[in-house]
């Protein structure tokens, strides 16, 4: 088990730049790929962006990529989201999520959200116009 607890959130304006980090806890975090996803009222919930174990191997979504950045610090047992640039669009709850991944996939990168087996609460952005 892992547990996973996010935070940064909050309301920006437009333009704006927020750091989510997730923290995690349980069992050794470096065995794990995490993924960021969101919500929006009314919508299904989407990939962000997500990271393999050892953190070399990255992936963004195309609506934000160039503006957010994922990374971990595996030592600490975070990762974060750094969102630049921020749009009203981007308005959402952000989850982290975290699957436990073999040795053998270690550069895997997972975007689905059937494929994380555990969540954080989540954690709410706003970004005002």
């Amino acid at each position: 088990q892992v547990q996973l607890v996010e935070s940064g959130g909050g309301l920006v304006q437009a333009g704006g730049s927020l750091r989510l980090s997730c923290a995690a806890s349980g069992r050794t975090f470096s065995n794990y790929a995490v993924g960021w996803f969101r919500q929006a009222p009314g919508k299904e919930r989407e990939f962000v962006a997500g990271i393999s174990r050892v953190g070399t191997i990255t992936n963004h979504a195309d609506p934000v990529k160039g503006r957010f950045t994922i990374s971990r610090d595996n030592a600490k047992n975070l990762v974060f989201l750094q969102m630049n640039s921020l749009k009203p669009e981007d308005t959402a709850v952000y989850y982290c999520a975290a699957k436990a991944a073999t040795a053998w996939r270690s550069t895997y990168v997972y975007t689905g959200r059937n494929d994380y087996d555990y969540w954080g609460q989540g954690t709410q952005v706003t970004v005002s116009s």
